[in-house]
């Protein structure tokens, strides 16, 4: 795709993050075995004195903690119940025949136990039964945020700090401290579109980062631009503030109000539901006057927190100055 002559006329002070990169120490519960187990031959072929019981519930192949069934071959080996399908049923540690042994044994320790959440050292103090934390630590605030960049599938993942300074460093990524934008979009061919992805802006205001995009793609038949705004955060902070966006030329505008999207949410997610301000062709090269063979488009906007009136509990726009 051509490279499109994007004008940003916004405050444009840099934002300088300092590189924040995340280490995840996982806890295990030191316990030792008790041997009081009769039940299969698993505590006296695995268990040494030396061993965790949440080292014991990691799979051996994909090394996810297991969860029920829990299976094990004649050896007392054990492995979780979506790597059996993937050994054809022999046991990767001694290359037996596993069979459809469950190991009930392990699966009753699993319940006795209580561990922190994998993000504890992120800073999630919750502890929570084994069978239990599985489902917290996929809805924990704590974990980290997947990068927010659309231009292509980035795998990094992170806090926001780290992120910011990523998206700044790796990604090029244009940073404007303020809560009011006006961005001006010249596109020599609007026929082309092909799902392109125009841009990515990440402003800094009321302490907090979101990330304003632009977007060119089909939609059915009709080619159709898009612009939404993303919070760098929790969905329940996102909560919180409120924009506005606006497009309009000769006479017309289009507005659009709404609240910015967690980056829990996936770019695409945002973009397929529609949720932001959406242009159509025709109407873009209309507000972009002339031929009609050129793509001019002005979007301004702003950024405002809700605050409550604590007299009367109505929300007060806070804008930035």
């Amino acid at each position: 795709m051509e490279m499109d002559n994007i004008e940003c006329i916004s405050s444009s002070d840099g934002i300088d993050e300092e590189e924040i990169h995340l280490h995840h120490h996982y806890s295990s519960s030191k316990t030792h075995n008790n041997n009081n187990n009769n039940n299969n031959n698993i505590i006296a072929s695995v268990i040494s004195p030396a061993t965790s019981v949440h080292e014991l519930l990691e799979c051996p192949v994909c090394t996810n903690s297991m969860y029920p069934p829990i299976h094990q071959c004649h050896n007392g080996h054990t492995l979780c119940f979506t790597c059996k399908s993937r050994v054809h049923n022999r046991c990767p540690t001694c290359r037996q025949e596993l069979g459809d042994i469950r190991c009930l044994a392990l699966e009753k320790v699993a319940e006795s136990l209580e561990l922190p959440c994998k993000y504890c050292s992120l800073g999630c103090p919750e502890i929570f039964p084994y069978y239990s934390k599985l489902k917290h630590e996929s809805q924990c605030n704590f974990r980290p945020y997947n990068c927010p960049y659309a231009g292509s599938e980035c795998s990094v993942v992170g806090d926001i700090p780290f992120l910011v300074t990523h998206l700044r460093d790796e990604h090029k990524v244009d940073m404007h401290s303020g809560c009011t934008f006006n961005h001006r979009y010249v596109k020599s061919n609007p026929r082309e579109v092909e799902n392109a992805t125009w841009m990515l802006t990440v402003f800094n205001c009321f302490g907090q980062y979101f990330c304003l995009h632009f977007e060119a793609f089909q939609l059915g038949m009709a080619p159709v631009y898009m612009a939404f705004l993303r919070f760098m955060g929790d969905e329940s902070e996102a909560r919180n503030y409120s924009y506005s966006l606006e497009v309009g030329a000769n006479g017309r505008k289009l507005i659009w109000e709404g609240t910015p999207r967690s980056i829990r949410d996936s770019h695409r997610k945002v973009r397929d539901s529609h949720d932001g301000l959406i242009i159509q062709r025709n109407m873009a090269l209309f507000f972009s006057g002339g031929d009609r063979k050129e793509l001019k488009l002005r979007v301004t906007g702003r950024i405002w927190k809700e605050q409550q009136n604590p007299d009367t509990g109505a929300c007060i726009p806070n804008l930035c100055i």
